[in-house]
């Protein structure tokens, strides 16, 4: 193995904007590479120190569908149930079409929130959750907001198209009603603690606040960033006690990796512990997208890859040094994990930069072409 090539680009990236980053790769349980290079607050000359706490947003995901599935495993929950039998609220959607609005021709199943095929959208400031927030003095809980959310028109019957939206919060409020728990302790009792992950969560403590790798915003343009106005604010938790599912957890780099690590080696963690059965891994990385969906999904430039329960999944390897089934998701500040079940591999990148489609269209292909060429070198 030679990962020098890999190494200067991420040294690189300083150069594009990326004040700071952090990649570990595991395989077979163990770290086989590590590099953290550049500041985590280039304003105060912060260096960083592989100890940052980022807040992963969209890399949520995996962790919310991963839950899912340990429920549909168990039974308790059918991939093509009704929404509406674990929250009584998705039992009276709307459809907008046109500007009129009417009842759904389809419903909403979980197999749809799993694969963004729900009809919902990523409006986090929609009339009916300005509404919930304001009502409740903004300590509306998970399940309370979520139902806020079926308050609001669908932009199309479930099932028929893509659209990248807050399916996965919905999904988060049904593995709170059907566990009886809620949605963090959940997570904690059935992937965290089982993986040894000790460093995740979805609340900004004093902490992990000393830890807070600052957040900038990308300049396409220029290849520049500057920072954010909101600063360690995540605009995806939409009240104080809310969990999203879709967007809202904070993790370091260590830690999330222990997760990815557990989805490549048939859901069993260094730990020993097992969160899936690899019958489900194979499930989640299955390709759900076809006729129009698949062209909506293709609007996202993921190139030689569907789209799962969840997770993107490599179904054309032309373009991609990884082979077809190596799966996994991003986040809004550009967050990336690659999980290769066939390998036994997987990495996690870090970097705070949101608004950067250079980093998915780019960094991250980049960077997973750079590992497989790393480990053959």
């Amino acid at each position: 193995m030679n990962f020098s090539k890999l190494t200067a680009y991420l040294d690189s990236l300083k150069d594009v904007g990326i004040s700071g980053c952090d990649l570990i790769v595991y395989q077979n349980h163990k770290e086989i590479y590590r590099h953290i290079t550049g500041l985590r607050d280039r304003e105060n000359n912060i260096p960083m120190d592989g100890k940052e706490i980022y807040w992963i947003y969209s890399a949520t995901k995996v962790h919310t569908c991963t839950a899912a599935l340990q429920l549909v495993e168990k039974g308790l929950i059918g991939l093509d149930d009704p929404v509406g039998k674990y929250l009584p609220a998705f039992q009276t959607l709307s459809v907008i079409e046109n500007g009129h609005v009417r009842a759904p021709r389809t419903t909403m199943t979980i197999r749809h929130l799993f694969a963004m095929q729900g009809g919902l959208n990523y409006d986090v400031e929609s009339p009916s959750i300005m509404k919930a927030k304001f009502y409740s003095g903004d300590k509306a809980d998970t399940v309370a907001m979520v139902n806020a959310i079926a308050e609001e028109p669908l932009s199309f019957d479930p099932g028929t198209h893509y659209m990248y939206s807050l399916c996965h919060d919905v999904l988060a409020a049904v593995v709170e009603t059907v566990s009886g728990m809620k949605f963090s302790e959940y997570l904690k009792k059935n992937i965290w603690d089982k993986l040894g992950m000790k460093d995740v969560g979805f609340i900004l403590t004093d902490e992990k606040k000393a830890r807070f790798a600052k957040q900038y915003m990308y300049d396409e343009n220029t290849k520049t960033s500057h920072v954010w106005e909101m600063g360690d604010k995540n605009r995806y938790q939409l009240t104080k006690n809310y969990e999203s599912g879709g967007a809202g957890l904070l993790s370091t780099v260590e830690d999330y990796i222990l997760l990815s690590d557990a989805l490549a080696n048939g859901g069993v963690g260094k730990t020993g512990e097992r969160i899936l059965t690899e019958g489900a891994i194979d499930l989640m990385r299955e390709n759900q997208q076809t006729g129009a969906c698949m062209e909506d999904w293709k609007t996202f430039n993921r190139i030689g890859y569907g789209y799962g329960l969840g997770v993107r999944t490599l179904m054309d390897d032309t373009h991609s040094k990884s082979p077809v089934g190596e799966f996994g998701w991003d986040g809004a500040a550009c967050a990336y994990t690659m999980i290769d079940p066939k390998n036994k591999l997987s990495a996690y990148y870090g970097q705070q930069v949101l608004g950067c489609g250079y980093g998915y269209h780019t960094i991250h292909p980049a960077i997973r072409d750079l590992i497989y060429e790393g480990l053959e070198a």
